[in-house]
């Protein structure tokens, strides 16, 4: 499952058209297409619809589309309309092997959301605005580019049609009127430019939002490997996805210039939230404010809430006392082995295509010596970084 997730680096977007290199894969775009159905979702409002569902439908999305690889929206939207009953069952089946060990019902419910158009019908509807938002976002860039190419005003209509037939709930309205909301996504779209390992050279190349969705998505495996409560496994997911936003204003500092000289970590992590403050924040509503503030701040910490006051404790504490949705627990140390285990990969698949750059090769070996036999609350790190080892 991990390998197929990270196929999705290596399929490009709009690749018959001129676009940018950087950040137009089909990782970047579903990044950014939950980065949108989170505020999409928070515009329905709260009760209205099913955060669980929400990201679960993104994830059960994003695994559908890469099995299909880079099919033409025209083609593809035409395949499912008329065969999609059997594209779907041919997509199961693809992954039944990959996903049927997934703890939590995950290749169940992924079957019902295939199979059951009445399931989830809201997350539905706000994954589906999220789409067109994040491929609306594409296509302002690329147009000017594509200006004089065959077709493109057709692609233009499309894009156009499609997010006008997505106008179909109250949060779709509230986000198009909102600039200040679409300047934060765009805003978090410069996370797709944002080069990963950026002092080294290497195969594929990441951007960090790719690396968010990564994060999370394995945040949200290990949180079925725990059997925690949909609370818990919500926060880890959307922590997971939120921890690198700060980067879109410091850049992706490398962890041997922060390590470089003591106490300049703790200085980034203030200057990290200052811009916060000053730029990010003025551009979403306040009532959203602390439940990103809660996941955001001090990322890597295992927390829950007690009486309205933030308690730190360890996930193990957490496994054992506080695994309700009453404590609005998060996993901070699991969020930051799937951080690891993300950079591992990044590292683990360039020295595996023959690029062998010196800081790939130490990050490599670094992070495998560092999760040698180690557990995190229960979930075997130590045989996850094993299986990837060259």
């Amino acid at each position: 499952m991990i390998s197929l997730i990270y196929e999705a680096v290596s399929i490009q977007r709009w690749n018959d058209h001129i676009r940018p290199w950087t950040g137009f894969t089909e990782l970047e775009k579903q990044a950014h297409k939950m980065f949108y159905a989170y505020v999409l979702a928070k515009c329905e409002g709260e009760g209205n619809y099913d955060p669980l569902k929400l990201l679960e439908g993104g994830i059960f999305e994003f695994l559908h589309r890469i099995v299909l690889t880079d099919i033409k929206p025209p083609v593809y939207h035409k395949l499912m309309k008329e065969k999609g009953a059997q594209i779907n069952a041919w997509v199961l089946e693809e992954l039944k092997g990959k996903i049927e060990g997934i703890k939590g019902g995950f290749y169940e419910k992924m079957e019902q959301y295939l199979q059951d158009a009445d399931y989830a019908r809201k997350e539905r509807e706000i994954l589906r605005a999220a789409h067109y938002f994040a491929t609306d976002w594409e296509f302002q860039i690329i147009y000017p580019l594509n200006a004089t190419t065959y077709g493109i005003e057709q692609v233009k209509s499309e894009v156009t049609r499609g997010l006008a037939d997505c106008n179909t709930f109250e949060g779709y309205k509230a986000f198009v009127t909102n600039p200040d909301l679409k300047d934060f996504l765009s805003l978090i779209g410069k996370l797709r430019y944002q080069q990963r390992w950026s002092r080294a050279v290497r195969m594929p190349e990441t951007y960090v939002m790719g690396h968010m969705l990564v994060v999370a998505i394995l945040s949200y495996f290990c949180s079925l490997e725990l059997e925690a409560c949909d609370r818990r496994i919500i926060n880890n997911f959307f922590a997971a996805l939120f921890h690198d936003l700060p980067e879109v204003l410091t850049r992706d500092i490398v962890s041997p210039v922060k390590a470089s000289v003591k106490g300049l970590n703790d200085i980034i992590k203030d200057i990290e939230d200052d811009q916060m403050q000053k730029v990010v924040f003025p551009l979403i509503p306040a009532g959203w404010q602390p439940e990103l503030e809660y996941w955001m701040q001090e990322e890597f910490a295992s927390k829950i809430q007690v009486d309205g006051k933030i308690k730190k404790v360890s996930s193990e504490d957490i496994n054992r006392q506080y695994n309700a949705e009453q404590y609005n627990p998060v996993d901070g140390e699991i969020i930051r082995g799937c951080d690891h285990l993300s950079a591992y990969l990044e590292a683990y698949l360039s020295l595996k295509f023959g690029v062998q750059s010196e800081q790939i090769q130490a990050g490599y070996h670094n992070l495998s010596a560092r999760y040698e036999n180690k557990e995190i609350a229960g979930v075997d790190f130590g045989q996850l970084f094993d299986y990837f080892r060259l």
